[in-house]
């Protein structure tokens, strides 16, 4: 077992540098983390119809999630039961049900051994097919039409996994006859270690000021006048940091939802006219994320970016290397031509050869590639900006930093992290639930964010 009090000082929010590197580390993520959190499978728009399926991952494990005859959804291991060939070598269809290339082992969309070639002649009728069904994921359940899929009994049900984060998401999920995702994902393979673009899309504002400043100045729009300028306006009134208890978080910048939009004339006024949907359901503040645009991963390895609309999954493929999953999220009610743009708009920032895409996945690599070096693993990274400006809200659900600009989610994310990584079950992550927040950030611990500022 890895010794985690040598990876993570979650006081002085320090990560060492093998957590981005070593085989070990990685192994015990895929028992303690990945077999246990609940990880994103599909959306329903993608799988509308009985007999519709879609093959995925779930840590490294192949996966196929059907629609079933009833309209209920099941997902099972992509390996058959007789010599573990793949059952499934499409990304998407429908069909009625899976055959083996190898040997012919046909199997229902409930995942049950139909047929076997030659089953009298060869196996004399002895065969126990109901022992030989596809081995099934343990839970699969749905959030706003976000379907995951979880190995762990004793993980508690989705709604609770997603938690405080549940609340923030409704604000867009739960608006315009809900959201969706479009197109086929565009796939990449990125040399990296999963937990880089997992951290980065959870709370990283500090880089968009460097990273993507010459990309921001051509592309123009609120987000380039603000930080392509290199003038930067009162960062306490830009916006701020959400963590949850699972850890997980985003930031979000207020107002300019429709930012890397370069017409972004229907976009605002698709969000003008469901606006007071939003603040019916949940108030003056979910009216302010609505606007916003998040930056925002849901732990352990999915992210999006609500406003520039992209989806994403990161795949983990070792300790050294992702296979990116890129989808454009939009809403239901948005007519074909607006959905259509905002494609456009997000494959030409955040897709596979995208502009700011690009400049993410250099420092990606990079982050991750350093560590070979035996000497450079010693080392340590730094994730403390804003600590002591951060806290429970009066109006808000988790922890709020008080700034855009900050380190809250990264800390957020890594204090889970951490959490799972010691834990032997789910009863001592449990017991933690009512006091996760003295127990990291100290009694009475308060976000600095004012409570007047969705007005």
């Amino acid at each position: 077992m890895v010794n985690v009090d040598s990876l993570i000082d979650l006081d002085k929010a320090v990560q060492s540098k093998k957590i981005f590197w070593d085989q070990e580390v990685y192994d015990q993520e895929m028992e303690n983390i990945f077999a246990r959190s609940w990880l994103f499978l599909t959306h329903e728009s993608q799988i509308p119809e009985p007999g519709d399926f879609f093959t995925t991952f779930m840590g490294e494990d192949p996966i196929i999630v059907a629609r079933q005859q009833d309209g209920s959804i099941k997902a099972f291991i992509n390996s058959c039961t007789h010599r573990g060939n793949q059952v499934c070598h499409a990304d998407s269809g429908n069909t009625r049900s899976f055959v083996c290339s190898y040997h012919g082992w046909a199997f229902g969309l409930d995942g049950s051994l139909a047929g076997v070639p030659l089953e009298a002649e060869v196996y004399y009728n002895q065969l126990d097919k109901d022992s030989m069904s596809l081995r099934e994921v343990a839970q699969v359940d749905s959030y706003r039409g976000f379907v995951f899929g979880c190995f762990d009994t004793e993980t508690p049900p989705l709604a609770e996994w997603l938690g405080e984060m549940a609340w923030y998401m409704d604000s867009w999920a739960n608006t315009g006859g809900g959201a969706e995702l479009i197109g086929t994902p565009m796939k990449t393979i990125l040399k990296c270690n999963w937990k880089v673009p997992t951290e980065n899309f959870i709370g990283d504002g500090y880089h968009i000021t460097w990273t993507h400043i010459a990309a921001l100045q051509i592309i123009g729009g609120p987000l380039g006048e603000a930080f392509g300028s290199g003038e930067l306006p009162p960062l306490e009134d830009m916006g701020a940091q959400i963590t949850t208890r699972h850890g997980h978080g985003f930031g979000v910048i207020w107002d300019v939802g429709h930012a890397i939009h370069r017409n972004p004339q229907n976009y605002v006024e698709f969000q003008q006219q469901t606006l007071p949907e939003v603040i019916e359901k949940q108030g003056e503040w979910g009216g302010k994320m609505y606007t916003g645009h998040w930056n925002a991963s849901l732990f352990p390895n999915c992210s999006f970016l609500y406003g520039t609309n992209t989806f994403k999954i990161w795949h983990p493929k070792g300790p050294h290397e992702i296979e990116v999953w890129t989808w454009s999220l939009v809403q239901k009610n948005m007519s074909p031509e607006l959905k259509r743009e905002i494609q456009k708009e997000a494959i030409m920032s955040f897709g596979t050869a995208g502009t700011l895409e690009s400049d993410d996945g250099e420092n990606m690599e990079t982050c991750t590639r350093t560590n070979r070096g035996f000497q450079t693993r010693k080392g340590s990274m730094n994730a403390s900006m804003g600590l002591g400006v951060e806290g429970r809200h009066p109006e808000l659900p988790g922890v709020v930093g008080s700034n855009f600009i900050g380190e809250t989610s990264y800390r957020g994310f890594y204090r889970f992290w951490d959490e799972m990584m010691r834990a032997a079950s789910w009863d001592d992550i449990k017991k933690n639930d009512a006091t996760w927040v003295d127990r990291w950030l100290g009694e009475g611990a308060v976000s600095k964010l004012p409570s007047s500022q969705a007005a």
